[in-house]
């Protein structure tokens, strides 16, 4: 046997054999079509954004022009800043400020905070039948149409056989004009915006609370911390991230009360004090006519609410936060 070719003992045999050559992979689908079927969820939600979002903004144009609908945006003339100067030079500017940001601010304080107190409380409880029909009778004005809410309050708060003021009178008391009353107006609006949106922005809240470390509430307890504190220094900090982002899509629509509701609590009794921004561009754009004039506010209105987004974001990241973009 030739020695060259013999292996010493306990050396394993050098292979001789050489390895065939691999076929080349097959080279991997585009991430779109590999991902088609979530694609092709998104794709109503998408439609939605660019039919009734995006397309109506090509309508702004008019906002610049004298429009006339029978010379339509092509042949209605050119007037460029001329609605907002006079947006701006108007009396009823500084009202319409006035009531919109009193408005706003009153919801930034009482409102806002309504949805993360009630998650807490919410969260606390340990009945899972009594939880869930809490949550229920809580979430259930948020599929109430603002005609039916202000219907509500309206017999409820009617001088003219109003539960509350027929309980007033039989108590000795005078009926109180809360429908007319301009003090009453602001109250009633925060009061309905509460009544009606709260239990259904818990629902954000909460599903934040369930990625909580339940481990942390354990080493808190025996620590000797109490639910109150457990809530104080582990469910606020964890949650404090969604916090951010739902105020800085609150101050995006500092300006956008909505029209519906103050329509319809709104009066000739106590307009002084109610007429915002969003019930102005109706007035003057549906009932007057003048609808170049009304694009002029609705834009003027979106351009502060998109600065106030930014400016928001911007805030929240100099201080840590993730932001919304």
């Amino acid at each position: 046997m030739n020695a060259a070719t013999t292996a010493a003992p306990g050396v394993p045999e050098a292979s001789t054999r050489t390895e065939r050559p691999q076929g080349r992979r097959r080279p991997q689908r585009p991430a779109f079509w590999r991902h088609r079927t979530l694609y092709l969820m998104a794709v109503p939600g998408i439609a939605y954004f660019l039919v009734f979002k995006y397309a109506p903004m090509g309508g702004l144009v008019i906002a610049f022009q004298d429009y006339m609908p029978f010379l339509g945006i092509g042949g209605s003339p050119w007037v460029g800043f001329d609605h907002f100067v006079r947006l701006f030079t108007e009396d009823t500017f500084l009202l319409l400020l006035r009531n919109t940001l009193t408005i706003s601010f009153m919801l930034l304080v009482f409102a806002f905070p309504v949805p993360i107190i009630l998650a807490l409380l919410l969260n606390e409880l340990r009945g899972k039948y009594f939880k869930r029909g809490v949550q229920s009778v809580i979430y259930l004005p948020h599929f109430l149409s603002w005609v039916i809410v202000a219907s509500i309050f309206y017999v409820l708060l009617s001088t003219d056989g109003g539960s509350i003021n027929n309980l007033i009178v039989d108590a000795g008391g005078d009926p109180v004009p809360f429908l007319t009353d301009p003090d009453w107006l602001r109250p009633l609006y925060i009061g309905q915006e509460i009544w009606k949106g709260a239990g259904w922005g818990t629902i954000v809240y909460l599903a934040a609370m369930t990625a909580v470390d339940t481990q942390l509430y354990e080493a808190a307890e025996l620590d000797g911390a109490g639910r109150l504190r457990q809530s104080w220094h582990i469910t606020l900090p964890a949650i404090r991230p969604t916090i951010i982002v739902m105020f800085i899509l609150a101050i995006g629509d500092f300006l956008e009360l909505g029209f519906e509701h103050m329509f319809l609590v709104m009066n000739s009794l106590n307009r002084e004090v109610g007429e915002i921004f969003d019930t102005y561009v109706y007035t003057a754009g549906i009932q007057n006519g003048q609808l170049s004039y009304a694009a002029a506010v609705g834009l003027f209105k979106g351009l502060v609410g998109l600065l106030l987004v930014i400016m928001a974001n911007r805030l929240a990241k100099r201080f840590g936060e993730e932001g919304v973009y």
